[in-house]
C-alpha cells in the first residue's frame, strides 16, 4: 500500500479521469475536491440561524460568533465553508428561506457556477512615452516595431500599446500629443500587417486616439476610465472590440491619495456591475474586467485583490491583472527600482493566474511564458 497526501491546486477532473472513473462519476467527484470559503457580512441572525442548520444538513458549515443561537446580535458577520456540490445544494435551498436569504442563494448560485479559465494569455506593454514608470518599456517608431516583434517571438499573445502614462501623479496629455505620439507606431505595425500575426490592443481613453488605432487593425481597446466616456464605448460596439474594463478610484494625478474603501472586493464588483450594464447598453458583447492593481489601492488593497481574486469571477468575464514591476513590490521587498521587480511581479502573476486570472499584462514577456509554463505542469502533475 502506498498513501499519499494530494495538493488541492491539482486538476481534480483530470486526476479522476487518469484513475479510470466513468465521466459521470468525474463530475460529481470533481464537484466534492473544489472547496470554498465565502464570507457574508452583515447577515440577519435568524437568516445566519437558517443558513446554518441547511449548511450541516448536506455536510457543509457556517462559522458564526458566539450568542448566534440566541441572537445576541441583530447582524452577523459569517464564513460559510462548502464544496462546489454542496454550495449549489445550498443555493437551491435558500431560494425558499426568509430574511434576505433567497438573495443570497442567487449570489452563491454565482460563485458555484464561475469557472477558472485555461490556458493564461500573456499581453506584452509597449509604451510609445517618455514617462512611463519602467524605462525599459519606452519605446518609439521603429524600435517599437522591433520590439512588438520581439515578445512576438518571446510568446505574447497579444500587444498592448500606450502613449500616456498612467503611473501615480502622472499628468493629462492632449488628444493631439497622444496621438502624435502613437500615430507612427500604428502606421508601422498596419504597414507591416502585425495585425494578421498578433492580437493588437490600444491602451488608451481617448476617442481620436481609439478610433485611429481600430481602423488599423487593433481590436482591444484597453479603457482604464473603465468605459467613462460613451464615445468610446460607441467606438468599441462600432467595431466590436474586445474591450478591457479597469477599476481605477480618482485619476492617476490623485488616485494615491489615501485610497480607501469600506470593502475592496464589494466596492469594485458594484463598480463593475454599473459599467457591465453599461456595456450592454451599447452593444458591447466581449468584455475583459481587470481590478487595476495599483489605480487607487493601498499595499493592503492590492493584496487583498490578488489573494482574493476568484471573487470576481463570479462576474462571468474574464480577469487581467496587470502588476508588472509596480512599486507595491517595493514596500514587501524593500526594493527600489523598477528594474528590481521582476522577481516580486512573477510572484503576483503566478498566485493572480491561480486565483483566476486568465490575462497578464507584462513587461517580461518571455519569463512570463516560461513561468506559466512550468506552473501549467505543476498543477496538471498529480505527483
Amino acid at each position: 500500500m502506498l498513501v499519499e497526501k494530494l495538493s488541492l491546486q491539482i486538476d481534480a477532473a483530470q486526476s479522476l479521469k487518469n484513475l479510470g472513473v466513468d465521466s459521470g462519476g468525474v463530475k460529481i467527484l470533481a464537484s466534492k475536491m473544489k472547496h470554498h470559503l465565502i464570507s457574508i457580512k452583515n447577515l440577519h441572525v435568524g437568516a445566519a440561524n437558517i443558513l446554518k442548520q441547511d449548511a450541516l444538513s448536506i455536510g457543509a458549515d457556517l462559522a458564526v460568533p458566539k450568542g448566534t443561537v440566541i441572537a445576541m446580535h441583530q447582524r452577523v458577520d459569517v464564513l460559510l465553508i462548502a464544496n462546489q456540490k454542496q454550495l449549489l445544494a445550498l443555493s437551491r435551498k435558500e431560494l425558499a428561506q426568509p430574511f434576505g436569504l433567497k438573495e443570497l442563494a442567487h449570489e452563491l448560485k454565482r460563485f458555484a457556477s464561475a469557472h477558472r479559465p485555461t490556458p493564461v494569455q500573456v499581453m506584452g506593454v509597449i509604451n510609445a512615452n517618455d514617462d512611463s514608470f519602467y524605462q525599459a518599456s519606452r519605446f518609439r517608431d521603429t524600435d517599437a516595431l522591433e520590439a512588438v516583434i520581439d515578445m512576438m517571438e518571446a510568446g505574447a499573445d497579444i500587444i498592448d500599446i500606450g502613449a500616456v502614462s498612467s503611473r501615480p501623479g502622472s499628468l493629462e496629455v492632449t488628444a493631439e500629443e497622444e496621438l502624435l505620439r502613437i500615430k507612427p507606431i500604428i502606421d508601422a505595425l498596419y504597414a507591416n500587417k502585425l495585425y494578421e500575426k498578433t492580437i493588437l490592443s490600444i491602451d488608451s481613453y481617448t476617442p481620436d486616439v481609439i478610433a485611429y488605432a481600430l481602423e488599423r487593425g487593433f481590436s482591444i481597446v484597453n479603457d482604464i476610465t473603465g468605459l467613462s466616456d460613451d464615445a468610446v464605448a460607441r467606438l468599441s460596439a462600432e467595431y466590436k472590440a474586445r474591450v478591457i474594463m479597469m477599476h481605477m478610484q480618482g485619476t492617476p494625478k490623485t488616485m494615491q491619495e489615501d485610497p480607501h474603501y469600506d470593502s475592496v472586493l464589494s466596492e469594485i464588483t458594484a463598480f463593475f456591475e454599473v459599467r457591465l450594464e453599461k456595456a450592454e447598453k451599447f452593444g458591447i458583447k466581449d468584455i475583459i474586467l481587470d481590478v487595476g492593481i495599483g489605480f487607487g489601492k493601498t499595499l493592503k488593497h492590492n493584496l487583498a485583490l490578488i489573494t482574493h481574486l476568484e471573487h470576481f469571477l463570479k462576474l462571468g468575464h474574464p480577469l487581467l491583472i496587470g502588476a508588472s514591476r509596480k512599486s507595491m513590490i517595493d514596500k514587501i521587498s524593500g526594493s527600489s527600482l523598477a528594474e528590481e521587480r521582476l522577481g516580486g511581479t512573477l510572484a503576483i502573476h503566478l498566485k493572480a493566474v491561480e486565483n483566476g486570472a486568465e490575462i497578464v499584462r507584462v513587461h517580461d514577456v518571455k519569463e512570463h511564458v516560461q513561468a506559466l509554463k512550468v506552473a501549467e505542469a505543476l498543477r496538471l502533475s498529480i505527483n
